[in-house]
């Protein structure tokens, strides 16, 4: 073929292919969230989504798609068309700490997917159930020296598994687990008396506020707006943890950079909406608003600290 005919059909493929990405969304975008309805993730996604829809002139649907802590959503992302109909609402729990929970990794995190935008961050409480004789942190910890092996802790997430084997390694205490495939069954045994002690997100809140369970402390550096007078846990005299509990939006590899610039702007005008941030207030959830620069720094760094943790925890991989 002519040099000259070929320049021209490439050309005109190019401009038909940046005409049709100028043009997303063109139909609804799927968001899938890695833990059930009723999560606090959940939440955040759909009070996000519900606004970031405007802006992209396209419905944004909520697919719950819970599972072997956060892998089975991921994964489904990660083998999508890159051309950002279905993306996903990941966190630190499935992006920053399963890989170093599994022997064989499932994905390579920095690797196979296309990060959006830092959505913020979690808050996570350690709670207890409120017939349990503990006022505090300091107290829980003596009570269960006391009872060695006879108090049990709920964990619905990767963040509650690791962050809590961190605590008892600092207390000096021997519970027993039980993992739920997710939070809000692991909440509901706690409420209810089945399990004595949780470390989970925001999601305990309404029953808190019941008197039918008790928030000890709060995992993060500040204290929450959710919990104001529940101290944190340096204030309770155990340190502080190098975990960053995030949330951001991600899509498979090779997205185009416009099409991620299209959505990254569609959540982070979400996050600054007044009337999404009452709603995170109430989950307990700082929104961020960062773009993909800074969602894939946060993923590095978060990567190297929890593969730490989870060695120091001695837990091993699956």
């Amino acid at each position: 073929m002519n040099p000259l005919l070929r320049c021209f059909f490439l050309a005109i493929a190019l401009i038909g292919c940046g005409s049709a990405y100028a043009q997303f969304p063109d139909k609804p975008i799927t968001l899938v969230v890695p833990f059930p309805a009723g999560s606090t993730t959940d939440s955040v996604a759909r009070s996000l989504s519900l606004r970031a829809q405007d802006y992209l002139g396209q419905p944004i649907i909520v697919e719950n798609k819970p599972g072997a802590e956060g892998q089975l959503a991921a994964q489904d992302v990660a083998r999508a068309t890159a051309d950002g109909y279905r993306i996903t609402m990941a966190t630190s729990g499935n992006l920053s700490l399963l890989p170093a929970m599994r022997i064989k990794p499932p994905y390579n995190v920095m690797e196979d997917f296309s990060p959006i935008a830092d959505i913020g961050r979690f808050t996570f409480v350690f709670y207890v159930n409120s017939n349990l004789p503990v006022k505090n942190l300091a107290e829980f910890a003596e009570h269960a020296k006391k009872h060695p092996g006879e108090l049990t802790y709920a964990t619905g997430n990767n963040t509650g598994i690791v962050t809590f084997a961190q605590l008892k390694a600092r207390m000096g205490v021997d519970m027993a687990h039980v993992r739920y495939k997710g939070e809000p069954p692991a909440v509901l045994d706690l409420v209810a008396g089945r399990v004595d002690a949780m470390i989970g997100t925001t999601i305990g809140v309404p029953y808190v506020n019941q008197g039918r369970i008790r928030a000890l402390a709060i995992m993060s550096r500040g204290r929450s707006a959710a919990f104001p007078s529940t101290p944190t846990l340096e204030e309770s005299g155990f340190g502080q943890l190098p975990i960053t509990s995030w949330a951001g939006v991600l899509g498979p590899k090779g997205m185009p950079a416009d099409v991620v610039a299209r959505i990254s702007s569609a959540f982070t005008r979400a996050a600054a909406d007044p009337k999404v941030q009452m709603q995170m207030d109430k989950l307990g959830f700082s929104l961020e608003r960062g773009g993909p620069v800074q969602l894939r720094r946060l993923m590095e760094e978060q990567l190297t600290i929890h593969a730490q943790l989870v060695k120091q925890a001695d837990l091993l991989p699956e």
